[in-house]
């Protein structure tokens, strides 16, 4: 296969040179295309192989068909930018949760066993209750063994919970607009390389065409020179040219892989991944005016940010304010905290409560009230430092408000002075493929200069390009709006 390969390049570049070279040029590429012809059979042989006939039944993978919004959804997942916005939006959400979790009661349940050295003192074993050592450590019960199996119910009671849980709603909120100026941003970004790599895709194509024309004018001007009916300078003038265009294809080619590199960094595990590019022939019409501003003022995610970043502002000032406030903890007990890990206590034979059995199972409930009364101005300060921020919060808030009215202006008129070009875009191709038609007729029949030609057609090239950037630009234009709007 190797063979093949490499034998049929160096025929290429030998009959490049036979079209200006002498009669041994011809010779040595005859000499070339038997070599040629072998490393073909070889190919073919090993190809039918008995060791090779699986690998050549397998057909090649067809290359993926990509559209705009399969793009941005293969973009959205490899993204780095975006996948951590999504995350703090998701992680905003889950504090949200946490928040007002702290404003219902909570359960949870103790079990603890203590054990407390003796001090070598005994009880008269009270209430009928057999003599036991008394415990060294005060702080314990009046017995060396102490058991707890205890449900405990808290509830807070009090202003900061509140605060938190609007200071929550507000910061996932803030976190979700960040997400959707992050989707709309990678909208922008992933449209602009979509339509520049189609646009160059095009454009390889248009400078394939140009290359075929200035070959066949090259050819023609050779034709009317050997016929005396053109000068030397002619042919001269049609291979400087046709080299240009050669040149210029490169280029091209060179843009075209670059671009769908760039683009193909965003879609695939693997860059150099084959694809195929698939848009609307007709570009998607322009919305009125009226109806983008009240998308705008309806869904425009920097709006949101902004407002969303004043209400935690002001969930701020609440918080800071309820340090003011009394906090209350209401406190429910309910299980054993006895000598004996058992329900009912051993039954009193002695005294006058002899044959009753005390009950180790019970209740207690405690409030707790917590009130501030000085804490050297530190709850003042607080407070006045988070309605400076707030005041902050709302001059953003206003600026925000005046970015989008002119952003709105800005982008809306740069999408309909988009759109216009692109019918005047059209009719100039048409025009400069008509007018290089008839040039070339017009030197045919030596009515025209070379110069004409030559003008023409890099007219009729500088049009089909003005049209494929024309196209990126109002696709791009509306993107830019669509993060105004969130519609295209």
């Amino acid at each position: 296969m190797l063979l093949g390969v490499t034998m049929q390049n160096n025929f290429r570049g030998k009959r490049r040179r036979l079209r200006f070279g002498s009669i041994s040029s011809a010779i040595r590429s005859s000499a070339f295309l038997s070599l040629f012809s072998i490393g073909a059979a070889v190919q073919a042989a090993f190809s039918q192989a008995p060791g090779n006939a699986a690998a050549g039944a397998q057909p090649a993978a067809k290359p993926a068909v990509i559209t705009l919004q399969e793009a941005i959804r293969r973009a959205e997942a490899s993204v780095p930018g975006y996948a951590a916005a999504e995350a703090a939006s998701q992680s905003a959400s889950l504090d949200r949760s946490i928040a007002r979790a702290g404003l219902l009661p909570t359960a949870r349940f103790l079990s603890n066993d203590i054990y407390t050295q003796p001090n070598g003192v005994y009880t008269e074993g009270d209430a009928g209750q057999p003599r036991a050592p008394l415990p060294r450590f005060v702080a314990n019960d009046s017995r060396p063994w102490e058991y707890m199996a205890q449900g405990i119910f808290e509830q807070p009671l009090g202003f900061a919970g509140p605060a938190a849980v609007r200071r929550a709603d507000a910061a996932s909120a803030l976190a979700e607009a960040q997400l959707e100026i992050a989707r709309r941003g990678l909208v922008v970004a992933v449209t602009n390389l979509f339509y520049t790599a189609l646009a160059d895709d095009n454009k390889v194509a248009v400078a394939k065409r140009a290359l075929q024309y200035a070959s066949g004018f090259t050819k023609l001007t050779v034709e009317r020179e050997r016929k005396r009916e053109s000068a030397y300078a002619d042919v001269v003038k049609a291979q400087l040219t046709e080299q240009q265009s050669r040149r210029a294809l490169e280029d091209t080619q060179l843009a075209d892989e670059t671009a769908r590199l760039n683009l193909g960094v965003l879609l695939f595990p693997n860059p150099e991944t084959p694809y195929i590019l698939k848009a609307p022939s007709m570009p998607p019409p322009l919305a009125s005016r009226e109806d983008v501003a009240a998308a705008a003022a309806k869904n425009n995610p920097q709006l949101k940010s902004a407002l969303a970043a004043l209400q935690a502002s002001n969930a701020d000032v609440m918080a800071a304010r309820a340090a003011y406030m009394p906090n209350l903890l209401l406190n429910v007990i309910y299980g054993i905290d006895a000598n004996q890990f058992a329900v009912n206590a051993p039954i009193v034979t002695t005294g006058a409560f002899a044959g009753i059995q005390p009950r180790n199972l019970g209740y207690s409930a405690s409030v707790t009230m917590n009130l501030p009364v000085w804490d050297w101005l530190a709850t003042q300060h607080k407070v006045k430092q988070s309605k400076i921020l707030r005041n902050a919060a709302q001059v953003a808030l206003d600026a925000t408000e005046r970015q989008l009215i002119a952003e709105l202006d800005q982008y809306y008129a740069a999408a309909k002075v988009a759109r216009d070009e692109l019918a005047s875009l059209d009719q100039s191709v048409s025009t400069a493929a008509e007018s290089l038609r008839l040039t070339r007729l017009a030197y045919t029949g030596g009515d025209a200069t070379v110069l004409d030609v030559v003008a023409a057609q890099d007219a009729y090239v500088a049009a089909e390009y003005a049209r494929d950037d024309g196209r990126v630009r109002y696709e791009t234009a509306l993107a830019q709006l669509q993060t105004l709007t969130g519609v295209m």
